[in-house]
This record gives structure tokens, C-alpha cells and sequence, in this order.
């Protein structure tokens, strides 16, 4: 028998804010997180804008010693999930240590680190890069500093799949919950990708957007996007299965029913066309929560500014949910946030779980010109207050990585 599996606590670190409550309410007033780029030299890119984290204080989570041997995305991993263990009021010890495992991956890594270190051996020899350089750069160290920190001895895994990584890290870690496993997770994503060779790599990819204004750069399903926005942050939940939350009183804040993932073996980057790889992960994830798709209300959708992303995925919901599309509300909150890249899809799922329980869905900002290939509700530029019993959450990766989850309200 399938284990029920439920959310009980969640941590955000995020170019909205840094705690909970503070990214939840900017998100529903429809804030931007975009800012000018200042991690990079602006002057040296087609690319003037990103969505940085603006208040991260790693002292808040860590000690100095231990923060210097961290990449900045595993700093913001480690803190948002002391973040999603306080907000479920989970203790770790002893007695439920090797039931507690970590699932959290990382799109890129530690990308600062590799670019500081490479200059120091460039100009000074191998014997000046870090002793500390390769557990610093690798994506798995967010799961790995998670364990350290907090003592979860379970399965510890990372997933690594491009912008699909924080939705395949969450799907993944909910199996290992409802096959009995573990009986708690800590799972999402973590990036702190805007660096110098990033900014390079996606700007000669033409994936970046070249609108210089902070405040219309990101917009997802408008005819005048013309690419995404870089952000950082980090996403964590706190898994549990049912009978775990009920035995200690756990606040539930919804149920996670259903998790797909598909490829498209298509193209490098291209989304595969008509976004059938992503029709067949919706069907999927739907199959395997035991729904209907006239069930789901909301999607969280992936949302990205780019021509072809959202196209697509446009086309591949149409198909998916028919005649039910043209009451689906969906919205890209990327439009706010810019994209997290591996930690987008965690970010996205807090989203999508506060929409259940709140009764607010949040907007698709910088909405202004519609898409005749773009036609859905999605939700233009103000919050919704609606009934949300089911939310889906999509993420698409190069590579051709779909993944989607399906969360509902706990009853």
C-alpha cells in the first residue's frame, strides 16, 4: 500500500525575501524581485538585469568557518532548510535520525567557486586553489551540508536536471516517502548562478532577456518576451509521510498526490514541439494521483519568457486538459522571482501549496500584449482569490527534462 505523504514545513531563500511569510506576501501583491544586475559588470553583458537575493545573512544559519566552505547556492540550501525544519517544529535525534533522509539538487553548482578558483590557478599555481575547491563546487553538497547540519542519516541524494532539478528532487523524494523508505524528506533545489561565465553561457545562448528594464523584463506568455531573467535562491519542504505528521501533531499545509518525469530526446535546449514531452508528464503525474485533469484548478506554470517555453507549454496544457483549459487559472510566477534554474521548480511548489491554502493565486506580472499562441487564463498581473483543491506545477530542463508534481488540498 502507497504511504499518504504530506507537506509539513517549507523554506524559502529568495530574491522576494527570506523568510516564508515575506516571499508569500510580495508574490501575491504581485512584487518584482528584478533588480539591475550587480554580481556581474553589467557593461559586459547584453543582459542588464536579475534577480538577486538581497538580504541573504549566512551568519543567521551557519558560523563563519563553516560558511567559508561553502559555495553561496549550498549557504542558501543549508539555510533554507533550517528554515522548513523550524516551520514544521521537527526535531532530529537519535531516535528518528536514519528515517530523516535529503533529497536537494542543484542545477549548476558552485559556479563562483570554480571561476575564484581557476583565477587563482591561473595566476598562482595549483597550490593555491582551496584544499576545500571540489566539496565547494560539486551540485550534491547542498544535500550533503543538510545532512552534516542537521543530523538526517536517511537516504541522502541530489538530482541534477537543468531547470526540471527542484520538481525532480521533490518527485523523487515523495516516492522514496510513499514506498516506505524514510518517513521524513527534506527536499527541493539551490542555485547561485549569476556569475561572470553563467551570464556568458546563456547570453550567447540568446536565453537571457536583453530588455533593460528591471520592471518588464520578465514576462512570461506576453507576445513582446524576449527571454529569461536569471535568479538564485534556494526552495526546501519538509516531506513527512501521513502517519509520521499525525503522530506528533505536525501542521499540514497540503497533500502531494501525484509526481511525473519524461524526456523529450528531442534537442540540447529546444523544448520538443507542441511540448509533447510535457504533455506526457502532466498525463502522468494526473495518472499517478489518481485525478481526472477536470480536477486540477491551478498550474503553476513554467513559465520562462522565452518564445518557444512558453508557446509550447501553452500548447501542450490545451492538449492535455481540452475543453478544461479554458477554466484552468495558471500563472508564471517567474515573472517575479526571474528563474531560479534548479531551485525554481521547490520555489515554484511553495508557491503552488500556499495557493491551496490560502484561496489566493498568484499573478502572471508584465502581462500587457497578448499572444494569439498564448491564450490561456494566466492570471494577468493582480492575484486571484479562488478555491484551489489541486495545483500543478510544471518544470522543463535542457536536456529535455519534464517533471511535474500535483498537490492537493490535505483532507
Amino acid at each position: 500500500m502507497r504511504k499518504r505523504v504530506v507537506v509539513t514545513g517549507m523554506g524559502a531563500i529568495t530574491p522576494l525575501g527570506s523568510e516564508l511569510d515575506t516571499f508569500w506576501e510580495n508574490l501575491k501583491a504581485g512584487q518584482s524581485g528584478i533588480r539591475e544586475v550587480t554580481k556581474v559588470n553589467k557593461d559586459d553583458f547584453p543582459s542588464k538585469v536579475a534577480a538577486e537575493v538581497t538580504d541573504w545573512d549566512a551568519s543567521l544559519y551557519m558560523d563563519k568557518k563553516e560558511a567559508k566552505r561553502m559555495d553561496l547556492f549550498t549557504q542558501y540550501a543549508v539555510g533554507a532548510a533550517k528554515i522548513a525544519v523550524d516551520d514544521a517544529n521537527l526535531t532530529i535525534d537519535e531516535s528518528n535520525a536514519d528515517r530523516v533522509g535529503v533529497w536537494v539538487g542543484s542545477g549548476i553548482g558552485g559556479m563562483a567557486t570554480y571561476e575564484e578558483q581557476f583565477r587563482r590557478f591561473m595566476d598562482k599555481g595549483y597550490r593555491r586553489v582551496s584544499p576545500f575547491f571540489v566539496p565547494m563546487l560539486i551540485p550534491d553538497m547542498a544535500a550533503g551540508q543538510i545532512s552534516i547540519q542537521l543530523g538526517a542519516k536517511g537516504i541522502n541524494s541530489c538530482t541534477v536536471t537543468a531547470c526540471a532539478t527542484g520538481t525532480n528532487s521533490i518527485g523523487d523524494a515523495f516516492k522514496v516517502i510513499e514506498r516506505g523508505d524514510c518517513d521524513v524528506m527534506l527536499t527541493g533545489g539551490a542555485e547561485a548562478p549569476i556569475t561572470n561565465m553563467s551570464f556568458a553561457g546563456f547570453s550567447t545562448a540568446k536565453a537571457l532577456s536583453v530588455n533593460p528594464d528591471p520592471n518588464s523584463a520578465s514576462r512570461p506568455f506576453d507576445k513582446e518576451r524576449d527571454g529569461f531573467v536569471m535568479g538564485e535562491g534556494s526552495g526546501i519542504l519538509v516531506l513527512e509521510s501521513l502517519e509520521s505528521a499525525q503522530n506528533r501533531g505536525a501542521h499540514i499545509y497540503a497533500e502531494i498526490v501525484g509526481y511525473a518525469s519524461t524526456g523529450d530526446a528531442h534537442h540540447i535546449t529546444a523544448p520538443a514541439p507542441d511540448g509533447e514531452g510535457a504533455q506526457r508528464a502532466m498525463k502522468q503525474a494526473i495518472e499517478d494521483a489518481h485525478l481526472s485533469p477536470s480536477d486540477v484548478d491551478y498550474i503553476n506554470a513554467h513559465g520562462t519568457s522565452t518564445p518557444f517555453n512558453d508557446k509550447f507549454e501553452t500548447t501542450a496544457i490545451r492538449s492535455v486538459f481540452e475543453d478544461h483549459a479554458d477554466d484552468l487559472m495558471v500563472s508564471s510566477t517567474k515573472s517575479m522571482t526571474g528563474h531560479l534554474l534548479g531551485a525554481a521548480g521547490a520555489v515554484e511548489a511553495i508557491a503552488s501549496i500556499k495557493a491551496i491554502q490560502t484561496g489566493i493565486v498568484p499573478p502572471t506580472i508584465n502581462y500587457e500584449h497578448p499572444d494569439e499562441e498564448c491564450d490561456l487564463d494566466y492570471v494577468p498581473n493582480e492575484k486571484r482569490e479562488a478555491t484551489v483543491d489541486v495545483a500543478l506545477s510544471n518544470s522543463l530542463g535542457f536536456g529535455g527534462h519534464n517533471a511535474c508534481l500535483i498537490f492537493k488540498k490535505y483532507q
